[in-house]
């Protein structure tokens, strides 16, 4: 697993280790060139730990309730000592409670009992290791600047620092009752005394601001501390100046250890952020996705017809991929990569997924907004123009362009969809055009994209590989609830493709996807939909043992999930947390606990109608 926490102000994240090290933070967003990212070469990425500077007996990790703080805790022989960390967020549309500067972190050191005696290193590595900052003392020994590679910040603390070429340390020894204040202050002109950012005044204005997110979140089901939690990652990755939702907030976290699948998930998949989109409708954040769909008809010059399937957070974003040879990156995994390949990809299915979260609102709320329905109307015309078109799939594969059946469903799913908020809204032209059209494609994936050697849907049209991304179709209204070909789908998927809740996308031997078919984990959002699959076909108990596995065991120790998971060693894999994965949780967690209060009213009116 994982051994990191996830702290961020919707601007840019860090990871921090149970270890007390910070070992991957990129300033000032989510795209910027790292300033920390021990996490891919442990020697030349750079850290800022905070740790007993003794024996470690053992070390614990957890989140302030319903918060993004992070609160790591080590027991020694002298005493035990807590680290609080967080970056500030403030409500900005509230007129009564003051903007805080964003780009900081606040470690507070507190001992809880005995003398502790700690250490700070602060061994800052700019533009993603490849600059060593240059260290200037500032305002005494209370505090150090790190200017290098176009980047500057300032660590202040109440306790003395001292700088050579590597960084800037710290020792001191804290006794029960006693705390330390650390604070790393990103760009120029900072102030360079500790007391003047503030850290238990943006302590608690955080702290409020996270719990009074949670406090408007429409959820009243079982599990609600994953749900929780994973509704609060998901806000981590939400870049807050456009709306723009990044997948995840890291690189180059492999897919297999020792292989090359290691791609930048720093950016805004339409796929992943329209999903996202979705549950925040269905939790009742409707802030938070109107700012998505408003950042999307900005960002995408849908007007102009120049759709991609990934985005950078802002207009001024690059997504050139280049690779970082001098990077060895997560045990010794290359290459280290950032930009992503992908933005040239052409992958049909992402249109039917950002329609999917406006029909959502629309069902939720009874109207769409009038920028809302453009969106619709262009990605619709955008599906009509290009369906019968070979794509990249869902997975994005880097091999030869197919008629992946995913894509194929979801170019129905678009049409379906648009057709009926064009009904709704009074356009019966468009809503006849975009459903005749999906018609034409359901018959075609119907016939095309089914296997009758394997009774299960394939991968692409022109071949008998099966694909896991198809336990979807029942889900999407493509076929009726009890039609048999949802369970031979499933069952076909189970013997080939998954080892209990565990699901692999497909067999890499039997897909061209450009990487010679090399292995891979098995890929966290499939469990879900596996899961959901079991429940649609009756094997409920089976499905709620798989969905308990997977939150209690899969999950991190603080309840989070990367993208991919190692059968054999348990171990999490590729770029973490994962906003897909999470997606997957609340969209289970919330069919389940629906299907539990359905199952419970039929009991009450069968027992009422006896009686």
């Amino acid at each position: 697993m994982f051994p990191y926490g996830l702290i961020g102000d919707m601007s840019s994240a860090a990871l921090v280790g149970t270890d007390g090290s910070i070992d991957w933070c990129c300033f000032p967003r989510f795209d910027s060139p790292s300033v920390f990212a021990a996490i891919l070469d442990k020697d030349v990425g750079g850290r800022f730990k905070i740790s007993p500077a003794g024996a470690v007996l053992e070390s614990s990790q957890q989140y302030l309730p319903d918060t993004n703080v992070l609160e790591t805790t080590f027991r020694t022989e002298n005493g035990r000592v807590s680290i609080t960390d967080f970056m500030p967020v403030s409500d900005d549309d509230n007129p009564d409670t003051p903007p805080v500067h964003l780009h900081e972190i606040h470690r507070v050191i507190t001992c809880l009992s005995g003398d502790v005696q700690m250490r700070c290193d602060f061994q800052p590595r700019h533009n993603y290791g490849r600059s060593t900052p240059a260290f200037r003392m500032l305002r005494g020994n209370s505090a150090v600047e790190a200017r290098g590679g176009r980047q500057t910040m300032t660590l202040l603390a109440t306790t003395p620092l001292t700088a050579d070429e590597g960084g800037a340390y710290s020792s001191f020894t804290l006794s029960a009752g006693q705390s330390a204040i650390f604070v790393l202050a990103y760009g120029h002109s900072r102030p360079t005394s500790v007391e003047r950012f503030n850290t238990p005044v943006k302590l608690d204005q955080t702290r409020r601001y996270w719990q009074d997110l949670v406090a408007h979140m429409d959820y009243q089901g079982l599990w609600r501390d994953a749900i929780v939690r994973s509704f609060l990652v998901l806000h981590l990755m939400m870049f807050r100046e456009t709306g723009a939702i990044v997948a995840s907030p890291t690189t180059s976290l492999p897919e297999t250890i020792g292989g090359t699948r290691n791609w930048d998930y720093r950016f805004a998949w339409l796929r992943d952020s329209a999903f996202t989109v979705d549950i925040l409708y269905r939790l009742g954040d409707y802030y938070g996705a109107d700012r998505y769909i408003h950042w999307l008809l900005d960002q995408c010059k849908l007007t102009e017809g120049n759709t991609s399937i990934v985005y950078g957070i802002s207009r001024g974003s690059s997504l050139r991929e280049l690779t970082l040879d001098h990077l060895s990156g997560y045990k010794d995994s290359r290459p280290v990569r950032i930009g992503n390949g992908a933005a040239r990809h052409l992958q049909l299915d992402v249109f039917g997924e950002v329609i999917i979260s406006i029909h959502s609102l629309l069902l939720l709320e009874g109207h769409i907004p009038p920028q809302a329905w453009e969106l619709v109307q262009s990605l619709a015309e955008t599906v009509m123009a290009n369906w019968q078109r070979r794509d990249r799939g869902i997975w994005e594969v880097r091999g030869e362009q197919k008629h992946f059946v995913y894509s194929k469903v979801m170019c129905w799913v678009a049409l379906d969809r648009a057709a009926y908020i064009a009904d709704r809204l009074g356009d019966q032209r468009r809503a006849r055009r975009w459903s005749g059209t999906a018609r034409r494609i359901s018959r075609e994936v119907l016939n095309a994209g089914w296997s009758y050697s394997k009774k299960a849907f394939r991968q692409r049209y022109d071949g008998e590989a099966l694909d896991a991304s198809n336990l979807v179709i029942p889900f999407l209204g493509l076929l009726r609830r009890d039609d048999p070909r949802i369970r031979q789908n499933l069952d076909a998927v189970e013997r080939e493709l998954t080892d209990g809740p565990l699901v692999w996308r497909y067999l890499p031997e039997e897909t061209d996807d450009g990487l010679s078919g090399q292995p891979e984990g098995a890929f966290s959002l499939l469990s879900f939909w596996l899961i959901g699959n079991l429940v649609y076909t009756g094997q409920t108990d089976r499905g709620f043992d798989y969905f308990h596995e997977i939150i209690t065991k899969r999950a991190n120790h603080v309840g989070l999930l990367s993208e991919m998971f190692d059968p054999v060693t348990n171990e999490q894999l590729g770029n973490f947390p994962q906003g897909y994965s999470h997606v997957g949780l609340i969209h289970t967690a919330l069919n389940l606990s629906r299907f539990i209060a359905d199952t419970s009213i039929r009991r009450v009116r069968r027992t009422s109608s006896r009686t």
